[in-house]
């Protein structure tokens, strides 16, 4: 492994460890004063802040193992490395919300039906201030790791907490309203972030699930790979080309298309600039790249990922030093 591929996994590690340290940190610390905020108002709104507090914590621990073990080098056993413990971290999380959600409906609808009043309402709006400015300090420092990392279990837990600066602040109206005799206001804005709950799990659930299925990457970074493959000198074309993402890895295959004359060493040093080229557009990316000799490309491969002109460039074979012409 190369100096600079070194650092940037230790980068990787350290703030992927600081941004699930953070997480557990602070939604252990909001389950204790949303608990006991709970235990005074009896209020929905509140209950659905605390049960999100919770799940937030079992995903933060989960996620916090399964970075630790994604993070880890390739061994003989998983030769593509421990990526997709990401995926499955943000599939657990996605599972997680969506029974939070569902429970919650349920709870408000009987607060509701009820009519039950919210008591202190004043410590409620307390306690959500202090989780609104916990949890804005950890989105910040969630998304600086993110865009350090590109990490996808970083990037589900952040969803996940910044809904919840969403969450708390409709905690706060639903629990004014509240104190002004508008009780139906705790159980629909419970209500109401329960289901925001769960379009935000559904969205999560399906990237992970992609992510594990081999989704191709974005069109803009194929796009930007099959520009550089082109720009190499000695490249007369490619096809073939399959992409991957699995944590913080991208995995890259093509095959370029090389004239029929260039020798074997020719040929294997334009694949090296090939997988260097590529290798250099996104941290962390495996590249394989097979080469082909023009004359055996079928001509009915989609021309997207091959240069306009390869068509009518005529095939050249070398000199032949013993074919004299008068």
């Amino acid at each position: 492994m190369s100096t600079s591929q070194q650092a940037k996994q230790e980068n990787y590690a350290f703030w992927v460890k600081l941004a699930t340290r953070a997480s557990v940190t602070v939604a252990f610390v909001l389950i204790t004063v949303k608990a006991a905020a709970w235990l005074m108002t009896d209020s929905a709104s509140m209950m659905a802040s605390l049960t999100d507090s919770m799940l937030d914590s079992l995903a933060s621990l989960f996620t916090f193992f399964a970075v630790r073990y994604a993070i880890q080098p390739a061994d003989n056993e998983h030769r593509f490395g421990h990526g997709k413990a990401e995926s499955l971290a943000a599939m657990v999380q996605s599972a997680l919300i969506t029974g939070s959600a569902m429970l919650l409906v349920t709870h408000s609808v009987q607060q509701w039906i009820q009519g039950t009043p919210v008591r202190q309402a004043e410590i409620g709006v307390y306690v959500s201030l202090l989780a609104v400015a916990l949890t804005l300090a950890l989105v910040i420092l969630q998304r600086i790791a993110i865009r350090k990392t590109g990490s996808q279990a970083i990037a589900a837990d952040a969803l996940h907490f910044s809904s919840d600066l969403l969450l708390n602040s409709a905690v706060i109206v639903a629990l004014i309203l509240s104190a002004y005799g508008m009780l139906w206001a705790d159980s629909v804005f419970a209500i109401l972030i329960a289901i925001f709950l769960a379009q935000g799990a559904i969205r999560i659930g399906w990237d992970a699930f992609q992510s594990l299925m081999d989704r191709e990457l974005p069109d803009a970074e194929k796009q930007l790979v099959i520009t550089t493959i082109k720009e190499v000198p000695g490249v007369r074309g490619l096809h073939g080309l399959r992409t991957r993402s699995a944590g913080p890895m991208r995995f890259v295959q093509a095959h370029i298309e090389l004239d029929d004359y260039l020798n074997l060493r020719e040929a294997h040093d334009i694949a090296d600039m090939v997988e260097v080229r590529v290798a250099g557009l996104f941290d962390h990316t495996d590249v394989i790249i097979h080469m082909d000799p023009l004359s055996v490309v079928p001509q009915e491969l989609p021309t997207e990922t091959r240069p306009a002109e390869t068509s009518a460039i005529p095939h050249q074979e070398p000199a032949d030093d013993n074919d004299q012409t008068p």
